[in-house]
């Protein structure tokens, strides 16, 4: 199994009671901790606003954040769960991406879905088009980047995007970016991902993954795609600690920290993502539960530590006892 990490950048209430002129020192330092340990990777999330709500907390930007850990980092790939395809221009985006990526001298790692999050959508004047229109949009533009960064061109006449002879150049380091489809959504986006992922993310329940498999897979049989060729990575919200009371005060530490900054039944809301998933728990609990994950085919788990901004102590558990069982 391979680890990726998230870096806390503001978007889940994760920077609070960090003056924002601080922030950016946080951020590094944490990517520097992944960079000199046994992480495989660093991520952020591509959003404006904060979450379970938008408040005036800071978001910081994701791929400015890409390139700014491009420079800062020297092993660890980096990656973003996951860009929203709306949100820029395709072609703008390949060039974006490729530049990071030989900044990076080629870790970058495009993870890119349909986007959801309807508030920042309309707030930030991009409307908000049906389902099948940000799937359309989707798949035109993994179009585009993949002849922008294979071909050094792209040339694309379609319902959403048309761009014509557009040059990238330089390519990336490898002459093209490794391809992370994130969602879950059955009829379409698994089958997006079946035509171009190399990487997919979706549900990391046992049984959520398990079914999101097989509709992949029936997918890949339909297209002729090698299923085997597709690595099948989730995220994870991490909480865990030597004993299970240790778990229920980090637990409910939460739900009153962010109770601080959305109302009480938001903050409720939220922590249905953490109590009783797979990686909260004691490290023996996580181990088991990843353990069960691996074997139904999961081999890249990407996680997500609340607290790592301001305490570690949950991380260097999670380091010492977790991953090295599951490495």
């Amino acid at each position: 199994m391979r680890f990726g990490l998230f870096i806390p950048q503001g978007w889940r209430l994760d920077l609070t009671g960090i003056a924002p002129a601080d922030q950016w020192s946080v951020m590094s330092g944490l990517a520097d901790r992944a960079d000199t340990g046994d992480w495989d990777s660093i991520w952020v999330y591509d959003h404006f606003h904060t979450v379970p709500m938008p408040t005036d907390e800071a978001t910081h930007e994701a791929w400015t954040l890409v390139s700014a850990f491009a420079a800062t980092t020297s092993r660890v790939d980096i990656g973003q769960m996951c860009t929203a395809m709306s949100y820029r221009n395709p072609m703008y985006l390949a060039k974006v991406a490729a530049t990071a990526d030989l900044i990076s001298g080629g870790r970058v790692q495009m993870g890119i879905g349909g986007g959801w999050y309807e508030h920042e959508w309309r707030a930030y004047g991009y409307g908000f088009p049906s389902a099948g229109e940000r799937l359309g949009r989707l798949d035109e533009g993994v179009q585009i980047m993949r002849q922008a960064w294979e071909r050094g061109r792209a040339t694309l006449d379609g319902k959403h995007y048309r761009v014509d002879d557009a040059i990238c150049a330089p390519r990336p380091s490898a002459g093209r970016i490794p391809l992370w489809i994130a969602g879950g959504g059955e009829r379409k986006t698994l089958r997006i991902a079946a035509k171009y992922a190399d990487f997919t993310n979706f549900d990391g329940t046992p049984e959520g993954f398990a079914h999101k498999s097989a509709v992949l897979q029936q997918h890949c049989t339909d297209l002729g795609r090698d299923y085997d060729s597709i690595v099948r990575s989730a995220n994870y919200n991490v909480i865990v600690g030597e004993t299970s009371a240790e778990v229920d005060r980090r637990l409910d530490a939460l739900e009153q920290k962010l109770a601080t900054y959305v109302p009480a039944d938001a903050a409720k809301a939220t922590m249905g993502a953490f109590r009783g998933m797979p990686a909260v728990g004691t490290p023996q609990q996580v181990i088991d539960n990843l353990s069960g994950m691996i074997d139904r085919g999961m081999s890249y788990g990407i996680f997500y530590f609340p607290d790592i901004a301001h305490d570690t102590a949950g991380l260097e558990l999670f380091e010492q006892q977790v991953m090295p069982a599951l490495r």
